[in-house]
């Protein structure tokens, strides 16, 4: 735990970044010292690691196996970094700098985004078991590997099973019977738990809600598949006004929390494990987090509903941390043992068990608090996020964006799809002239 002092954390990850990480020689320089992506001092090396985990039981396992892998390799320093929602803006700034993190997360866009500055891993030993689940967003066709992945996403919606129970309410499969469940509980429990609620103060909770409802209603039944349509950019925008309806409806019915546009995330874990909430979309809430919150609260996952009728369900996922090598380190062989050090089977288990999620690796079974409902859901196909693959960049915040104008009654659910279609053309403009 000698390096412990030297994690930055979430709440400083900014300022620290802002007065020391901009500053000193490029790669390739000859003298490593003022570098921002690592320094060296004698024979001790230190590597800048940047990772996207934000809730307190993610951050706390990867510090644990960073204190490990210095204590194994004492020449080597972990200057690791946890910058939260700043994560995004801060790594647009290294990459227009072209001064990268020595190793860094790719957070779902390790092809499309980072591709041109990462090392090629596929040599590693660990690539032999790449769980096929990840190669598409992983792997090239050419074979290079482009990350190394810590444990894969499997979201849908998070419940809370004693609330269901006592209600009388199945893990709904279609949306019809989601939003019979909302309105079961609500009418039930008189109001007393909220049906579905979101931490809407933070737009990125709503966008969560557009990105993993699109995949269903606009890419995995045959007769509403319009991937084609969305990658050619002749998309009719229309066919989306279904889900801020749907949003807008719940409110008006009052299946969603009050403060909806105030609420923040911290809230969250309490409310759900007391039984406030029934229903939230998306993951995030540890299982170390239950237990410590409510002993005897049950909380369980669930894949999105199918929309139309005769669809299935879908997990919607991919990556959700990995550790990527930038090509232009001046550390190498440094990096490289932290990514193997990373990839060894105990230690891959490790950081799967503490981050509640299935393991990147076929050859690592990793036994979590949900264990049981991923394998209830062995079955059901992991869909990409709908966004890493359909939408150009910075559609993310326009869809949280548009939902928070919609509940606040800025937008019509007409106008939200209005507004979607004018940013995804801008948007794909830009990104077509760069």
């Amino acid at each position: 735990m000698k390096r412990m002092l030297k994690t930055i954390g979430m709440l400083t990850g900014l300022s620290l970044f802002a007065t020391g990480c901009l500053g000193g020689a490029g790669a390739g320089g000859e003298e490593a010292s003022g570098n921002s992506n690592g320094e060296e001092t004698g024979d001790q090396i230190t590597l800048s690691y940047y990772s996207t985990a934000t809730n307190e039981s993610d951050v706390d396992t990867m510090k644990d196996v960073v204190a490990q892998f210095e204590e194994e390799y004492p020449e080597i320093d972990i200057d690791a970094n946890y910058p939260a929602g700043e994560y995004e803006s801060l790594l647009r700034v290294k990459m227009a700098a072209n001064d990268m993190p020595d190793v860094f997360d790719t957070h779902g866009w390790a092809i499309n985004r980072y591709g041109e500055y990462v090392e090629d891993l596929s040599e590693m030993d660990w690539t032999e078991n790449l769980d096929p689940a990840l190669e598409p967003i992983l792997k090239d066709e050419e074979g290079k590997v482009y990350a190394y992945p810590l444990n894969q996403a499997k979201d849908g919606l998070t419940y809370n099973a004693n609330v269901l129970e006592e209600y009388g309410v199945e893990p709904p499969e279609t949306f019809d019977q989601f939003m019979d469940a909302l309105r079961t509980i609500e009418e039930k429990s008189n109001g007393e738990v909220t049906p579905l609620w979101f931490h809407g103060s933070e737009k990125s909770a709503l966008g969560q809600y557009f990105d993993q409802f699109a995949t269903p209603l606009l890419t995995t039944h045959p007769d509403h598949n319009y991937e084609e349509e969305l990658l050619n950019r002749t998309f009719d925008w229309s066919n989306y006004t279904f889900l801020p309806e749907k949003l807008l409806q719940m409110q008006d019915e009052g299946l969603l929390n009050e403060d909806v546009l105030t609420a923040q995330l911290q809230q969250r874990n309490e409310l759900l494990v007391q039984g406030k909430i029934a229903f939230i979309v998306g993951g995030g809430v540890s299982g170390s987090q239950i237990e410590e919150l409510n002993p005897d609260a049950k909380v369980g996952v669930m894949p999105m509903p199918a929309i139309h009728e005769g669809g299935v369900q879908s997990w919607i996922g991919g990556e959700r941390h990995t550790v990527a090598i930038w090509k232009d380190t001046e550390h190498m062989d440094a990096a490289k043992k932290f990514v193997e050090f990373l990839a060894q089977p105990e230690v891959a288990k490790q950081v799967a068990e503490g981050t509640n999620l299935p393991a990147g690796l076929s050859n690592v079974n990793a036994e979590n608090y949900y264990s049981d409902y991923y394998d209830q859901y062995s079955d059901v196909k992991v869909q990409p996020y709908f966004d890493r693959v359909y939408l150009p960049s910075g559609m993310w915040d326009v869809m949280g964006t548009t939902g928070q104008e919609l509940l606040s009654g800025s937008l019509t659910p007409e106008q939200v799809s209005e507004q979607m279609a004018e940013e995804y053309n801008r948007l794909s403009d830009q990104a077509e002239s760069e």
